[in-house]
């Protein structure tokens, strides 16, 4: 797409180029890194053990006992528990407190316990679905989590896709018939790391427009989502023989915390439309107070245990059972930054921990995938960052499906726990090395704008997502060029987030960036030393030492209509050719 503002100057013109690779900043919630403090030993059964937190220190002691259950004492089998043999169903997932014991999680009115793993249908291949999913069933899980994009499934207003790599109740379907149950988690807000948190570009362009609030055209918005949305999750729930047994609200909602009226009215607006499994929210573990929704279960997101993990959700809710909705085994990457991995050992012991404690969790990522196109989103924390476009996460499989040492390490803790054989191990996917090819055709850029549209004209710049395009839903992602016309050198100022590449008559000058928000444009490149031609007559010498800086054009050697110049240049081609009707001798 390009952007050509018109130009007041009607001499002879320049062109100035900008040449723009923006992103929407997603705008996601910061997710910090923890306490490195372990609260559990290997001792068993294991004990609490905290280390450098004199008890003195603490305005409020509190007893580790409240927030850790007893461990386990027995090996689990959910074999009857699975989408596939649970048949006659009445009661979903529920929460039980009897007082007698710790608060646990039950499904059909068994004891049940989740171990889920997150997998984004959108981040890979539709073909790897079925083999993603087998190897997570393999390791041991029982259950699938996965975010639904809304940016995605409705890229253009009123434009609804749920197709090839987003049919979403494929993907559920197909879960259900490997065995494993589903906790979808749709949003509006994802972050997920991607474009705007998962929220529509087209939401933009209303400049008085709210998001994340009950601001009425983000709710109107939402409503007609939801209303495409809903309907398509319904036949998908565990009372209804599917195998989604908890549906989660927002997202992380208390890092932002614009409005108290925004998550009940979200609450409010899936049981509406028939929404009758679990509730759930999800965040950090320092942001569960203000994210806490009245009516649905607290979870928190958490890459390490530590001494006061679960003081705040104990706040919230002392009768319910513990759920990590997020556990981080690894990290995302941004552009410019070292690539993150986390320690397996350690991953294999802070899992043994939740299991011991029957505390439920869902590894975030179980299997990343990657950012495919312009997917990715990008993170602000006072510097602009893109995040890049692997999102192999140091998760439990690689980006390519692989299996790591953080597989086989929860594979064999899972097996310890297990009554029952855990399902045998896939093959691996066949990879292949191909011998280097160098491209023989290229394509400039400037070649490729006869083939696009009409550009947008405008006097003002434009952002993408305002564009007139897409049936008025503007630009989600990708490349714009803006073109204008000067008559002179001077200063550019823009404010790119990523990068903007500056172009004068099409040769690359500088490039605009958060760091870089001014560029030079220098002077109106000039003729050197030659001779005119007009209609084949020669107007005679020029050179650039002066003192003349004209030529003199008879009018009588003019024709009507076209007229041939040409320039005998002797040193440097200049720009352009200029006329004006007062002489400079």
């Amino acid at each position: 797409m390009r952007s050509s503002p018109l130009s007041p100057c009607l001499s002879w013109k320049r062109m100035v180029g900008i040449f723009f690779l923006p992103f929407i900043l997603s705008g996601f919630g910061p997710r910090f890194k923890q306490e490195e403090n372990h609260v559990f030993g290997k001792v068993h059964p294991p004990q609490p053990r905290v280390s450098a937190v004199p008890p003195s220190s603490l305005p409020n002691p509190i007893s580790l006992s409240t927030f850790f259950p007893s461990p386990a004492s027995s090996r689990f089998n959910w074999s009857h528990l699975t989408p596939l043999e649970l048949k006659n169903r009445s009661v979903g997932l529920g929460t039980e407190s009897t007082g007698q014991g710790n608060p646990h999680f039950t499904l059909e009115g068994h004891k049940f316990l989740i171990f889920g793993g997150s997998i984004h249908y959108f981040r890979v291949p539709r073909e790897y679905w079925r083999d993603r999913l087998l190897k997570l069933k393999a390791c041991g899980f029982n259950t699938v989590t996965t975010y639904v994009p809304w940016n995605l499934h409705e890229p253009e207003r009123g434009r609804f896709d749920f197709s090839g790599n987003l049919d979403l109740e494929a993907f559920v379907l197909m879960a259900s018939e490997i065995g494993l149950w589903v906790i979808l988690r749709p949003g509006p807000y994802i972050c997920s790391e991607i474009d705007l948190g998962g929220l529509p570009s087209w939401l933009l362009q209303d400049p008085q427009l709210l998001l994340r609030t009950t601001n009425k055209g983000f709710i109107e918005a939402v409503e007609k989502y939801f209303d495409h949305l809903i309907p398509r999750v319904i036949p998908l729930q565990y009372r209804q023989g599917g195998p989604v047994i908890a549906v989660q609200v927002e997202n992380e909602y208390g890092s932002f915390n614009k409005d108290k009226k925004y998550m009940p009215y979200l609450h409010k607006a899936m049981l509406r439309r028939g929404i009758v499994e679990l509730l759930l929210t999800s965040d950090g573990e320092k942001n569960v107070l203000s994210g806490h929704t009245k009516g649905v279960l607290a979870t928190i997101n958490l890459q390490k245990l530590h001494w006061n993990t679960f003081s705040q959700l104990h706040k919230v809710q002392r009768d319910k059972p513990l759920l990590i909705m997020e556990y981080w085994v690894g990290w995302f990457d941004r552009w410019g930054d070292k690539h993150h991995v986390t320690d397996a050992k350690e991953i294999e012991h802070t899992v043994s921990e939740f299991i011991k404690y029957e505390i439920s969790f869902n590894v975030y990522m179980f299997h990343g995938g990657t950012n495919f196109g312009f997917l990715n989103g990008a993170t602000y924390f006072g510097k602009h960052a893109g995040v890049v476009t692997s999102y192999d996460y140091d998760a439990v499989l690689t980006e390519a499906g692989d299996y790591t040492e953080k597989y086989f390490k929860l594979q064999k803790l899972f097996g310890s726990f297990s009554a029952i054989p855990l399902p045998r191990v896939p093959k691996l996917t066949p990879k292949a090395a191909y011998p280097p090819v160098r491209p023989s055709l290229y394509l400039r850029l400037w070649d490729v704008l006869a083939y696009l549209n009409e550009p947008v004209r405008s006097h003002q710049p434009i952002n993408m997502e305002n564009l007139p395009i897409n049936n008025g839903s503007g630009q989600s992602y990708g490349l714009v060029l803006y073109e204008k016309s000067i008559c002179s050198g001077g200063r550019l100022c823009a404010h790119a987030h990523d990068m903007a590449q500056v172009f004068l008559d099409e040769t690359m000058i500088g490039i605009l960036n958060e760091n870089n928000q001014n560029l030079h444009i220098p002077e109106l490149r000039n003729w050197n030393y030659g001779f005119v031609f007009i209609n084949g007559r020669n107007l005679g010498r020029y050179w650039n030492i002066g003192p003349q800086k004209t030529l003199y054009l008879p009018g009588a050697w003019l024709h009507p209509e076209d007229n041939e110049v040409i320039l005998f240049e002797k040193m440097m081609s200049g720009s352009d050719i200029e006329s004006t009707d007062k002489p400079m001798l």
